[in-house]
């Protein structure tokens, strides 16, 4: 019996259902999802940051990635979210469309 390779257009779309409360941005377009590693058995490593190592809903955070994940990607089996400060998180990781939103651009 095999497995089902994990669709990455999924991924992308359950992280964008994560929203930062803060600013009002999804975690991809904000730049703080920095890897998202999938094994042939569909477990899903993620590698994450925050705006700042002070950052008040950074556990809560995590806990909605995961669950987005588990809901929002077929196949996959179990999610590890890992917080990661290297390196440190800048404006310039986010997308054109969360600058557009926030008005930088």
């Amino acid at each position: 019996m095999g497995t089902t390779p994990i669709n990455r257009d999924d991924i992308e779309a359950a992280l964008r259902e994560v929203i930062d409360p803060e600013v009002g941005v999804n975690v991809l377009d904000l730049g703080l999802i920095y890897a998202v590693r999938a094994s042939d058995a569909g477990d899903l490593q993620v590698d994450m940051t925050m705006t700042t190592p002070a950052c008040p809903v950074g556990v809560m955070l995590c806990d909605q990635v995961e669950a987005a994940l588990r809901r929002g990607v077929p196949g996959v089996g179990t999610v590890e979210v890992g917080l990661v400060w290297e390196p440190p998180w800048s404006p310039e990781r986010m997308s054109e469309a969360a600058r557009r939103q926030l008005g930088w651009i």
